[in-house]
């Protein structure tokens, strides 16, 4: 058995398919094909179904393709690593960020490493929070922001942001001369919410089963401007950051009376690799947290 053989085997079970596996792989069917029948000679065991073009793993394949995703994940971070101690001249940082500090907190951080480490390609993919969580887990991502009420034991994580959800209405709202929003009254108006699986529907839907209310939601969305201009136009009410509406005076934040703080933390899977590159980001971000927070005991 070599690294080879394992990856194509893998690639045809993933993909369930001679064909694409072989364009995935940039080589001709037909070798592919013929490595395969030589794999399983070699092993004395048949690993594909095949029936009318169709192909499925059998026992043997399934318990095989389990142990060769692990292998051969250990074989890229084994020669990622290897290349890295070069230096970072070159590598990738996978990233996945909530809409919300994606578009408001995010951009300055992201254009400040970039340009401290050009050579280093970015790719951020927006989600929710448990959306993120869960490819973090699973190894389509590298880092997360994920609110660190949710964290679960694969993950390790690192605070580097702590924020309060306010309540945000439209300055002609009943509640915008209040000094703050009780659960109760929150949940009396029509909301304006992210859709599941984004970390503040999850806290609005927590709380609500906290004192036992039925959310509701008149207008479910993930785009921010969308809320805003509902919000503004006072078809609803809605949870925010701060920074999401600081610059923007037809809109007023209000705290809960029971105040919700969220710690936000950037995450990555303990029992995976975590790249040089994956690592100098994680450093650069925890840098600038200690430095805005120097910059406010000034």
């Amino acid at each position: 058995m070599n690294s080879k053989q394992l990856r194509y085997f893998h690639e045809v079970a993933r993909l369930q398919s001679f064909s694409k596996a072989a364009e995935t792989l940039h080589i001709a069917q037909p070798a592919i094909s013929m490595s395969i029948q030589k794999f399983e000679r070699q092993l004395d065991i048949r690993l594909f179904h095949r029936n009318d073009r169709k192909i499925s793993l059998t026992d043997e394949g399934q318990r095989l393709f389990r142990h060769a995703a692990i292998i051969l994940k250990n074989i890229d971070d084994a020669e990622s690593e290897m290349r890295e101690l070069k230096g970072l001249t070159q590598g990738s940082v996978r990233i996945g960020i909530p809409s919300m500090l994606g578009s408001y907190y995010f951009p300055p951080i992201l254009m400040a490493f970039k340009h401290l480490h050009p050579k280093l390609n970015l790719e951020v993919i927006e989600g929710g929070t448990w959306q993120l969580q869960q490819m973090v887990e699973h190894g389509e991502l590298d880092l997360g922001v994920i609110v660190s009420e949710f964290v679960p034991e694969i993950l390790h994580t690192e605070l580097f942001l702590q924020e309060q959800m306010l309540v945000t209405v439209s300055k002609d709202h009943r509640f915008a001369t209040q000094q703050s929003v009780t659960y109760e009254d929150f949940f009396s108006e029509e909301l304006v919410m992210f859709q599941e699986g984004y970390f503040h529907r999850k806290i609005v839907d927590r709380i609500a089963a906290q004192i036992g209310a039925k959310p509701n939601i008149g207008f479910e969305t993930n785009l921010i401007p969308l809320i805003k201009s509902i919000v503004k136009q006072g078809f609803g009410i809605s949870t925010l950051l701060g920074m999401v509406i600081e610059d923007d005076d037809d809109l007023i934040a209000l705290p809960f009376s029971q105040p919700v703080r969220l710690d936000l933390s950037i995450a990555w899977n303990k029992d995976r690799y975590l790249s040089q590159a994956n690592q100098a980001f994680v450093r650069f971000m925890l840098d600038h947290r200690s430095s805005q927070k120097a910059k406010q005991t000034l």
